[in-house]
């Protein structure tokens, strides 16, 4: 079975909810259509009918997050004119356990109107990843316990509908709420209908807490900065997510509808790049895995000592197309530890107190132990991965699709894989681990900067490859330590991480600058040089905006400010195709090719590290770098204001909210810094 498509779907999300339908607001019997709760399909019909026939569709529109509305005709009630009187306007909110719609019926016709109205309902509790596959289930039969209401259940799952005023008419077997309505001249009638779900056996839940980070106050002379911005934080506020036992500490699920849930890596990067919003996400996202932090070795799950975990479902899953099953709580990733190490220095540098972060000290020995004792299984001096329980995911990184992990022929490279970014992070993460043993008084921090500058060798030593634009890292090592040499974002990972010399981080600057990876609306993920290239694969060619994000916080960091600028500047573009929510990932064409992005038709939207993307944009552009515990910010904005003047209030360094602006000719200001600390 083929994947569903999502390109064309409208996605409302309230997590750990989410609804999927047509543009005209319709749920069809049809791909990944449906309403959906903590991963089971609550909903897989909602389809309403005007006298037995579908009204016609005319707009939609966003309202806040979890809210849309969807517009559409009865052209065949009211006057015969040419202009529509009878018009219906679908309001959409979902919460956390469920979703209500009010249908407003407005009749501008200058008689009485009278109509049925329909509302044809079905349930097939079908699992995500079974929907994900191109699968369904069979719909099974409702109860109508009470007038106007149906109830499905299917285990720890119940799902009851009610209906306001009551349905008149209510057809269990046939899963059918039906009204008479009368419209008199120029009249309106509202009708509603409530979804609630309970579910005993979910694992995210939603947040108690309020809102973990601010609202920026955006002023732009590109305007495509504060609609980004705006749309952005609306999604990230629909993906937030709890567990259950600790209901206060929140994080961002990774996307939906397939990745709405805890995902380490994505959860970890959002988390990241929103600590200029403030650090309680990053707190909280940082214990949920801390509580979750792996004791002993399972090759089944892939949990050892110290790892942090990949993802959480509610029970074992097959991966889509593949012979694969992962676990519910799965630790197969190679980059969430070291990640983990670096959120919790880059939360503290933002002002995260030393009261938060004591507590987690013991998890950052363990996380350390890890990078020690188990991430180099071959002890060649390199962090890899090898999926030995068979069962697992083939590809450990970020880039985790089987097929990723290519020569520069288009050849698969056999694990173990060494990942070029890892390193990267590896190296990183030691660093940063050395700052917090020694500010807080731990043993071992030379110990760890000797690794980091170790590993700075070794890696110079066998990861630089030729190419035709000169010298650059490669995508890996294979499993006979041959570099696979394809170019790739990857390599942009590796800026500010303190792997590279200075020289190093200009070469990969002209390089990930360069036509064959960021001719398109972004950076590309490989170079259309490469044999393995096709705009349309998942992770050879596409354009993550995440990935560029990253890249362009790395870029900004070490002082390459025009390059920064060219991704910025793409990922902008590809967001007013995207009316402003950029997608997982979306096609890697040239802009001489297609004048607009190419949507990939099964990326997730709302997706997490991609809406946070505006914050890295406008972070960027600003040049704000805090060192709370040292007592200082460095402002340092991208050189001549490549993307306009920009003012962001409601940023926050250690706790306070605080204004940065950069002006026309790139003279950067900032004002409210609390006491004790001082820009540099």
């Amino acid at each position: 079975m083929l994947q569903p498509l999502l390109h064309d779907l409208v996605s409302t999300v309230m997590a750990p909810a989410a609804a999927l339908s047509d543009a005209d607001g319709q749920i069809r019997p049809a791909g990944v259509q449906g309403l959906f709760c903590a991963d089971r399909r609550v909903l897989s019909q909602a389809r309403l009918l005007v006298d037995g026939r579908e009204p016609e569709a005319v707009g939609h529109a966003p309202v806040e997050a979890g809210r849309d509305r969807f517009v559409s005709l009865a052209r065949w009630l009211g006057d015969r004119s040419a202009d529509p009187t009878v018009r219906l306007d679908r309001l959409r909110e979902l919460s956390p356990y469920g979703m209500r719609e009010h249908l407003e019926i407005i009749s501008t016709a200058s008689a009485t109107v009278t109509a049925t109205v329909t509302l044809e309902l079905a349930c097939d509790f079908a699992e995500i990843e079974a929907v994900k596959g191109g699968n369904s289930a069979t719909p099974i039969t409702p109860t109508a316990p009470a007038p106007g209401e149906l109830v499905w259940s299917s285990g720890p799952t119940h799902v009851t509908v009610t209906s306001a005023p009551a349905a008149a008419e209510v057809e269990a077997g046939g899963g059918r709420l039906r009204w008479q309505v009368s419209l008199p001249p120029r009249g309106r009638v509202r009708l509603s209908w409530d979804v609630a779900v309970s579910d005993s056996a979910t694992v995210v839940v939603p947040p108690s807490a309020p809102l973990e980070w601010s609202t920026p106050r955006v002023t732009a002379d590109d305007r495509r900065i504060n609609r980004l911005m705006e749309r952005s934080l609306e999604d990230l506020r629909s993906l937030r997510l709890a567990e259950p036992a600790e209901p206060g500490d929140t994080f961002l699920g990774a996307g939906a509808p397939w990745f709405l849930t805890l995902f380490g890596r994505d959860s970890i990067w959002a988390a990241r790049m929103l600590l200029p919003l403030g650090t309680r996400l990053a707190a909280g996202t940082l214990r949920v895995l801390a509580r979750r932090q792996g004791s002993r070795l399972d090759p089944h799950t892939g949990e050892a000592p110290g790892k942090i975990m990949h993802e959480l479902r509610r029970s074992a899953f097959d991966l889509a197309g593949q012979d694969r099953r992962l676990p519910a709580a799965y630790y197969g990733t190679i980059d969430a530890t070291l990640l983990w190490i670096s959120l919790l220095h880059d939360a503290w540098r933002w002002g995260l107190p030393a009261s938060e972060v004591a507590p987690l000290l013991p998890n950052l020995e363990a996380a350390l132990g890890w990078l020690a004792d188990h991430a180099d299984p071959d002890g060649d001096g390199f962090i890899e991965y090898i999926d030995t329980d068979g069962r697992g995911l083939a590809n450990q990184g970020w880039k985790d699709s089987g097929d990723s992990v290519r020569f520069h022929d288009g050849r698969l490279a056999e694990p173990p894989i060494a990942l070029v970014e890892v390193q990267g992070y590896a190296h990183q993460a030691a660093l940063h681990g050395a700052a917090l043993l020694d500010a807080f008084d731990r043993p071992g921090a030379a110990r760890w900067r000797e690794y980091a500058g170790a590993l700075a060798e070794r890696f110079r030593a066998a990861f630089w490859v030729e190419g035709p634009q000169g010298g650059f890292p490669a995508l890996a090592l294979d499993r006979d330590k041959r570099p696979v040499n394809s170019l790739t974002s990857n390599i942009g990972h590796l800026l500010g991480t303190g792997l590279l010399s200075k020289e190093e981080s200009a070469q990969i600057a002209a390089l990930l600058a360069a036509p064959d990876m960021a001719e398109g609306f972004g950076l590309r993920t490989m170079s259309s040089r490469e044999g393995g290239f096709s705009p349309l694969s998942y992770h050879c060619g596409s354009v993550w905006p995440h990935d560029t994000a990253i890249v362009i916080a790395g870029l900004a960091r070490e002082g390459f400010d025009e390059q920064a600028a060219t991704l910025a500047e793409g990922l902008l573009a590809a967001a007013e195709s995207f009316g402003y929510r950029l997608p997982e990932l979306y096609a890697g064409d040239a802009r001489d090719h297609m004048s607009r992005t190419v949507a990939y038709p099964a990326a997730c939207r709302p997706q997490a590290w991609s809406a946070a993307a505006a914050v890295t944009i406008a972070q960027a552009a600003l040049g704000v770098y805090p060192d709370v515990p040292a007592g200082h910010v460095e402002l340092r904005p991208l050189a001549g204001a490549p993307l306009g003047a920009l003012t962001v209030g409601g940023l926050r360094v250690a706790g306070t909210e605080i204004e940065a602006s950069v002006d026309h000719d790139g003279a950067a200001t900032l004002t409210g810094l609390p006491e004790g600390l001082r820009p540099r």
